[in-house]
């Protein structure tokens, strides 16, 4: 996680400074900022005019926000910028004690809960959870989809579910892969329940949630200047049978760095590109389709199979080719 922290007195900066310090030993990158005036006394983290322009400012770069004060400080500076569990980061306050770590948004989708945990541990205070799941101490559909890298791909039946637990009511589990049923859903029958798949459309239930594993390595090549409208319509050309929330991670060679359609691809989908150099890519192990023409602008046979095989696992769709841009995909290790 990217974790902004920031406080308002010296004390709160002092623990500030501890939380960072604890939470990058868990390997998450922090930074601190400080109102300026406090920031010239302390001669540590970055200064900042205004706490709503910087609250604002992280919510476009940060996972989480840790404010050390009063919630209603917390509250009053990320108000403009709150939009829906799904996309707002998580954000938390501590007091200045330690006493408490409140989750105030995203606490399942964004890791709010969790990281209110860990802050607790560390203060050795207690971390104020009001999710209802949690509370009832039920499956949370979110929480789990998150922690198991799976796209939630309808926001809807995600709240039903939820709602239907709370209730008291039956929802059904099923699985293209190998995996428990997660406690509180049930094998079988049920009008409503989760499907994780990677496959589009319909479902084992009259209403199904879908949860789809980013399990897919996309290997991809191109000719330069290829805008991202092309490259989504070869991807989607070349995963029909596949879910395109199911793409993990995009590869391709060193070369294609900065390709801006490539990389513009990778933002709608949230997942990073990987690049690999021709010497990487020589040594990928597999039968690969060759093309002396990619051979003589690149120094490689194919850059689409061999980086996604560098990036994956088992090639399950080979090389697919069209209006400059090809298409392969490997699965990822863990499936």
């Amino acid at each position: 996680m990217n974790i902004a922290l920031t406080a308002f007195t010296r004390r709160g900066a002092a623990l500030a400074q501890a939380l960072a310090r604890a939470l990058s030993g868990d390997g998450h990158a922090c930074t601190l900022a400080w109102g300026e005036k406090l920031a010239a006394e302390l001669g540590v983290g970055d200064a900042y005019e205004s706490l709503g322009l910087w609250a604002g400012e992280r919510f476009a770069d940060a996972d989480a926000l840790i404010f050390v004060g009063a919630s209603g400080i917390a509250v009053r500076a990320i108000a403009p910028y709150v939009k829906d569990k799904f996309t707002d980061p998580a954000v938390l306050s501590v007091d200045e004690a330690g006493r408490f770590a409140v989750p105030l948004l995203s606490g399942h989708v964004g890791g709010a809960n969790d990281l209110a945990r860990r802050v607790a541990a560390i203060t050795g205070g207690a971390a104020a959870i009001s999710t209802a799941t949690d509370v009832n101490g039920l499956f949370a559909v979110d929480e789990w989809a998150v922690k198991h890298r799976m796209a939630i791909t309808d926001r809807r039946l995600a709240k039903a579910v939820s709602a239907a637990l709370l209730a008291g009511q039956r929802v059904g589990f099923a699985s293209d892969f190998a995996m428990d049923c997660p406690e509180g859903l049930y094998e079988g029958k049920a009008d409503l329940g989760v499907w994780v798949t990677c496959r589009p459309g319909g479902g084992p239930f009259r209403e199904t949630l879908r949860l789809v594993p980013r399990c897919l390595a996309l290997g991809i090549g191109c000719r330069r200047g290829t805008g991202e409208a092309a490259i989504r319509t070869a991807v989607e050309e070349a995963l029909m049978g596949w879910d395109l929330a199911a793409v993990g991670q995009v590869s391709t060679i060193e070369l294609k760095k900065d390709e801006a359609g490539l990389l513009a691809f990778c933002a709608s989908l949230g997942v990073p590109l990987v690049t690999y150099t021709a010497e990487e890519l020589n040594a990928a192990k597999g039968d690969f389709t060759p093309s002396e023409f990619v051979k003589g602008v690149t120094g490689v046979d194919n850059v689409c199979e061999r980086s996604a095989v560098l990036s994956g696992g088992r090639l399950v769709i080979p090389k697919r080719a069209g209006n400059g841009v090809t298409v392969a995909a490997a699965l990822l290790p863990g499936f």
